[in-house]
């Protein structure tokens, strides 16, 4: 009896364990007309097995404790038989402490995605090979969600999940599909991992730590307190700006928290939301008309 006890708690409790992702996966195909569209929902279907069932870490992960993320595929062409034109929208979250709020984490465009897929053929994926595009892209935004994730958690958490995502950028240099190399562009999945481990934007991933952990974490048992320490995110990001006017990684990061700022804000002191309001549209000139509601707000 105690050994069938045994057994069946085991197998609960294996039950219970989930994989690192909670993805989202959806794919359309708006300007394809030719095209039989079970092809489209069976490679959905793939994709978000893919995605949430492989290992992507070490570490074991309850159910609700599963990252939440979703994917946008929207097929732009049909190549040939088995070849497709794609973007995709990627974008990932994490809750902030002892609340329902989720803040976004990652918030990417990728327009690069060319790829082919055979329908119900297994998506298969080693981390020192390119075998194929799709797998490759797929894997490369997992170990990006993963990383930005951890990254909030404890300084430069997400280090081993960043190098994860250099290697399938490595491994791909002698394909010859887009978004993988230096010269192709500046905002594609080359420059977002070369600026995420560059040494000239530690500061950044520090950053993302203290705007989380001591900032948006400690905001429901102490507003100004977390908000003062997001106040003190933003100078490093005047700084990384002015340094870096073109970086893709502040592109994707503002893109991803621009509203967010203008919330936690908009309910300041009004010197406060004068100098914060001043500060990002520096730090953020692409929104500054945006930046300019925490001052009338």
């Amino acid at each position: 009896m105690t050994r069938f006890l045994t057994v069946f708690f085991l197998l609960i409790s294996i039950g219970l364990q989930a994989q690192e992702l909670n993805c989202t996966v959806s794919v359309i195909s708006p300007a394809i007309q030719n095209t039989e569209k079970r092809i489209f929902e069976t490679l959905q279907n793939d994709l978000r097995e893919f995605m949430n069932s492989t290992a992507w870490t070490s570490d074991v992960f309850a159910i609700e404790e599963r990252i939440e993320c979703s994917i946008l595929i929207t097929i732009t062409e049909k190549i040939s038989g088995d070849k497709f034109k794609a973007t995709m929208q990627i974008q990932s979250s994490r809750p902030a402490y002892m609340t329902s709020y989720n803040t976004v984490m990652l918030n990417v465009n990728d327009q690069d995605f060319v790829f082919n897929y055979v329908e119900s053929q297994p998506i298969q994926f080693q981390e020192n090979q390119h075998i194929n595009n799709l797998s490759s892209v797929m894997a490369f935004y997992a170990y990006m969600i993963i990383g930005s994730d951890y990254d909030s958690f404890s300084p430069k958490g997400g280090e081993p999940y960043f190098q994860k995502a250099l290697q399938i950028v490595n491994n791909a240099q002698g394909e010859g599909e887009r978004g993988w190399k230096a010269f192709e562009g500046t905002k594609n999945r080359y420059w977002l991992i070369e600026n995420m481990l560059n040494a000239r934007y530690e500061g950044f991933r520090e950053m993302i730590y203290k705007y989380h952990r001591q900032g948006l974490d400690l905001m429901q048992s102490d507003l100004e307190s977390g908000r003062r320490a997001i106040t003190e995110c933003i100078e490093p990001l005047k700084k990384l700006r002015l340094d870096q006017p073109n970086s893709y990684l502040l592109t994707v990061f503002f893109t991803a928290k621009v509203d967010e700022f203008i919330n936690i804000f908009k309910e300041a002191f009004p010197d406060v939301k004068t100098k914060v309001a001043n500060d990002l549209m520096q730090a953020d000139p692409a929104n500054a008309n945006k930046y300019q509601t925490i001052i009338k707000g």
